[in-house]
């Protein structure tokens, strides 16, 4: 008799336990997302319908897809070729179908878009309300670094950090820029010479002159030696969006063939950067001089600022720590410079007019010498082309921030939990900012 009762009390629990379960799925899955969409269309808000679990995957996919058929006879050159729909492809479907006041399903979550600049000026100044979203465990296998913290441990990461971008320091480092762009450029002279006219495609180029100079200026080792890293990097990154075609709540916990090689990518970055990062600090140990890089200059200002706080190691960057941000260094500085650099010649090669008055300016400021900081400063023209490109084509398309509180956003109520995205691309090419001629 007793042994049955305490049979029957396990499977109460047991069955409260699954009922509890089951009750967390369904809401999860359907009950809050369906709370949230009517939430927001109460408020004017448009977007897609709730599809179960998916959301709006599906139709990313689609449009993906289209895009991706359409580049590929794309022609840079015409005057009158939108390039946003193939840059922030989903983003700006959206936009056109519900338009600004609207949002979208990133599977079960509902992701509202925010275009007013005074809205973006309040998400930005309340970072008690509104914080940076949650990585997803498989986004981490692309590192973390300053960009993904907040509170404390970012002011901690961005005093430790800020020093190796210091102007002066980034100064010193100016023949190492000169240095990378004469060989690229001899490499395009070769290819000229050989024939009387050559089609070059500039992107792998500008890719390894942004590996090679941050290389040297950030490890003071060459692109080649650490063109490891850069592989990896560059698959694992492939890889990551492949996984990101379909939503599978997850996924990246399955034993699959892609995310055993995933983790192994990871393992083997770290384990590079580590070794680099172990043989500088026992140099720096051993008395030698700090190098002149931002490495050299992130150790020895992490090492000082542990002195500061009585050797106190929580409140200076551990080693796991500098890997993450080395990890950064390579990827978000690789990505973001080349971008740059690309859409600046696509945008030159547009305009003939402004590639003529900054090669004017260039060689006012220069001749045939090589440059220097003091004439840098005189490129007027130059750096009013590179904002402008940096206007029309950012290298970050987006930002997303997530809700902590329930908050109050302009005439917007938004529930704690909800995520909205900055489509920085679309705004900074928006005629009711910029006016008529926006892009």
């Amino acid at each position: 008799m007793v042994v049955s009762s305490i049979t029957a009390t396990w499977f109460l629990i047991l069955v409260a336990v699954v009922v509890l379960w089951l009750w967390k799925l369904v809401n999860w899955v359907w009950l809050r997302p369906k709370r949230m969409e009517k939430f927001l269309r109460a408020q004017g808000l448009q977007g897609n319908p709730y599809k179960l679990l998916i959301g709006d995957t599906r139709e990313m996919y689609t449009v993906l897809v289209q895009a991706a058929k359409s580049q590929q006879s794309m022609t840079f050159l015409s005057d009158d070729k939108d390039m946003t729909p193939h840059i922030t492809t989903f983003n700006h479907h959206i936009v056109q179908k519900f338009g600004k006041n609207s949002f979208f399903w990133e599977g079960p979550k509902p992701k509202v878009i925010i275009m007013d600049p005074e809205q973006i000026k309040e998400v930005f100044n309340k970072f008690q309300d509104f914080g940076k979203p949650k990585l997803s465990p498989i986004f981490k296998l692309l590192g973390t670094g300053l960009a993904n913290l907040e509170g404390e441990k970012w002011k901690m990461h961005r005093k430790i950090i800020n020093p190796a971008f210091h102007l002066e320091k980034l100064k010193v480092m100016l023949p190492i820029f000169f240095e990378c762009c004469d060989d690229m450029i001899s490499k395009w002279e070769v290819m000229l010479s050989s024939e009387e006219k050559c089609e070059v495609d500039v992107w792998p180029f500008l890719k390894n002159l942004t590996c090679d100079i941050i290389s040297k200026t950030a490890f003071g080792s060459s692109y080649e030696e650490g063109k490891e890293i850069f592989e990896l990097l560059k698959e694992q990154e492939g890889l990551i969006m492949r996984s990101q075609k379909v939503y599978i709540p997850g996924s990246w916990l399955l034993p699959t063939a892609r995310n055993r090689r995933m983790k192994a990518i990871d393992s083997n970055i770290r384990g590079l950067l580590k070794g680099i990062i172990n043989n500088r600090e026992k140099a720096m140990k051993g008395g030698d001089v700090v190098k002149n890089d931002l490495l050299g200059i992130l150790l020895e200002s992490n090492h000082a600022e542990m002195l500061e706080n009585r050797n106190k190691k929580s409140l200076a960057m551990s080693s796991q720590e500098v890997i993450e941000e080395c990890n950064a260094f390579y990827l978000a500085g690789q990505e973001t410079t080349a971008v740059l650099l690309v859409w600046t010649m696509v945008l030159l090669s547009r305009h003939p007019e402004w590639q003529a008055r900054a090669r004017e300016e260039v060689l006012h400021a220069f001749g045939n010498q090589k440059p220097d900081n003091n004439g840098l400063s005189h490129l007027k023209v130059v750096s009013m082309i590179l904002y402008e490109v940096l206007r029309l084509y950012p290298p970050v398309v987006y930002f997303s921030r997530g809700t902590k509180n329930d908050v109050k956003l302009g005439d917007l109520s938004l529930p704690a939990g909800l995520q909205v995205s900055i489509p920085i691309l679309l705004i900074h090419q928006d005629p009711d900012i910029w006016g008529d001629d926006a892009t």
